[in-house]
C-alpha cells in the first residue's frame, strides 16, 4: 500500500523526501531553518507504542533510544511554549478498530490512545507547517495557500457555558489562553469529565479553512486553536491535496521547480482552496460514515453493556458518549406517542419524568446496552438502551 510502503519511511530504505531541517538549542529555540529536497534512510521504523516503550525502558540506552528521548525532550518544550501562547488541547471521540486480516471485520473497538510519542510527532509536524507557511508567504504574499481558524462567536460558546455551569464549572472564553486555562482547571471526581468538556468545546469551534493569502489581511490569517499567527499544511501530501499544493509552492521558492500556471494568480488559487475545502468536508463525512459502518459490523452479532456519560439532554431522549467504545448515540426515554412523559428543563440541562420518578442531567453517568437492530427498509441501526444496575451486573460485556 502507498501509505505503508512506497510513501512511508522504512528502516534502512532510502526514500525521497521534502524536508524542513532545524538547528536548535537545548531549549528548543530555533537557530536556523532549511528547506530542501532530500534522501532519507531511516535507522528504524517504529509504531507510536514501540517508540514510547523504548523511551520509557530504563534498561535501554542505544543510539536510537537516546535520539527518541532527545526528541521527546525538545517536543515537551515546544508543546509547553505553544500552550503558554494560548494553543488549545481539545478532544474528539476518535475510534480505533482492530481489523481481522482475513475477513476485514472489526475484532475490537475503542478510543484511540494518545501517547507522548504521538505528541512528539505532532509538535514536529506543527513546527514544520508553521515554518513552511512563513516561507511561502514571504515569497508569494498574494497567492500562498494557508489555513486559518476563526475565533468562535459568543453564541457558539453559549451551550457549552450553560452545560459547564450546571456542574459548577466556569469557563472563561474571552481568549484562547483563558479558555485553555479553564479547561485545564475543569476537573471533577469523574475521570471522564475533562475529556467530555473538551469534546463539547471542540464542537463550539468554527471549521478551519484553506485560503489564498491575497484574499485576506494578515490579521485574518490567525489560527485560533493553535494560537498561530500563520499556518498551513505541508506534512501529509499522501492524504491531503492541500499539502501537495504547498509542496509545489515551496519547491518554487527554493528553486527546484517552476510554479504551475494555476498557482500564479490569487483568483486561481482561490478556486483551488474552495475546492479543497469542499473535498475536505466530504472526507470528514466519509470518515464518520466509515466509523459508523464498522461499529455496526462489530455489534451486529453481539451486545454489550457499558457505562456512558450524558452529553446532551432532549425532551424525550439523551445523547450519550460511551468511553469504552468511543461511540456516541441517542437513548430514547419514551416513545413518540408518549408525549409529556418527560419534561425538559433547559436551564438546568435536565430532563425529568412527569411523575417525578427519575431525572437525568448533563454529564450524568448512566449504563447502556448496545446492540444492532434490523429495521427494514433502512437496514441495520445501532441501538442504545438504558439499563439499571441489576441488569448491568448480569449482562455487562456479554456476547450473544
Amino acid at each position: 500500500a502507498l501509505t505503508e510502503d512506497i510513501c512511508s519511511l522504512r528502516a534502512n530504505v532510502e526514500r525521497l523526501a521534502f524536508s524542513v531541517i532545524w538547528e536548535m538549542d537545548p531549549d528548543a529555540n530555533e537557530i536556523s531553518t532549511r528547506f530542501l529536497k532530500s534522501v532519507i534512510k531511516s535507522k528504524a521504523a517504529m509504531t507510536y507504542q514501540e517508540a514510547q516503550t523504548r523511551a520509557d525502558d530504563p534498561h535501554l540506552n542505544d543510539p536510537i533510544t537516546q535520539a527518541t528521548r532527545h526528541m521527546l525532550r525538545l517536543a515537551r518544550k515546544l508543546r509547553e511554549r505553544r500552550l503558554e501562547q494560548g494553543a488549545l488541547t481539545l478532544a474528539s471521540p476518535e475510534v480505533k478498530f482492530n481489523i481481522d486480516t482475513e475477513s476485514q471485520d472489526p475484532m475490537d473497538i475503542g478510543l484511540y490512545q494518545i501517547r507522548e510519542s504521538n505528541q512528539m510527532v505532532e509538535e514536529m509536524m506543527l513546527l514544520a507547517n508553521v515554518a513552511v507557511a512563513r516561507k511561502i508567504f514571504e515569497h508569494f504574499p498574494s497567492w500562498a495557500l494557508l489555513r486559518r481558524h476563526q475565533v468562535p462567536t459568543p453564541e457558539m460558546f453559549a451551550p457549552l457555558l450553560k452545560s459547564a455551569a450546571v456542574v459548577g464549572v466556569q469557563l472563561d472564553v474571552s481568549s484562547s489562553s483563558t479558555l485553555a486555562a479553564s479547561l485545564d482547571a475543569a476537573v471533577l471526581p469523574d475521570p471522564y469529565f475533562n475529556k467530555m468538556i473538551r469534546i463539547l468545546t471542540t464542537r463550539c469551534m468554527t471549521q478551519a479553512q484553506y485560503f489564498c493569502s491575497g484574499e485576506f489581511t494578515q490579521a485574518e490569517f490567525h489560527h485560533y486553536g493553535l494560537a498561530a499567527p500563520i499556518y498551513t499544511h505541508f506534512t501529509s501530501p499522501i492524504r491531503r491535496f492541500a499539502d501537495v499544493v504547498v509542496h509545489r509552492l515551496l519547491a518554487a521558492v527554493i528553486g527546484v521547480a517552476r510554479l504551475p500556471p494555476n498557482l500564479t494568480e490569487k483568483h486561481l488559487l482561490r478556486e483551488v482552496s474552495d475546492q479543497i475545502n469542499y473535498r475536505h468536508r466530504n472526507a470528514q463525512m466519509a470518515s464518520r460514515a466509515s466509523a459508523e459502518l464498522y461499529t455496526l459490523i462489530f455489534f451486529h452479532k453481539r451486545t454489550a453493556t457499558a457505562d456512558a456519560r450524558v452529553i446532551k439532554v432532549k425532551e424525550n431522549a439523551l445523547v450519550v458518549f460511551v468511553p469504552k467504545y468511543g461511540i456516541e448515540g441517542v437513548v430514547w426515554l419514551a416513545k413518540k406517542e408518549e408525549k409529556g412523559a418527560f419534561v425538559l428543563n433547559t436551564e438546568k440541562q435536565q430532563v425529568l419524568a412527569a411523575d417525578g420518578s427519575k431525572s437525568y442531567t448533563i454529564f450524568d453517568k448512566v449504563w447502556v446496552k448496545i446492540s444492532v437492530e434490523e429495521l427494514p427498509p433502512q437496514g441495520r441501526k445501532l441501538v442504545l438502551l438504558l439499563v439499571d444496575e441489576v441488569i448491568k451486573e448480569q449482562t455487562e460485556d456479554s456476547d450473544v
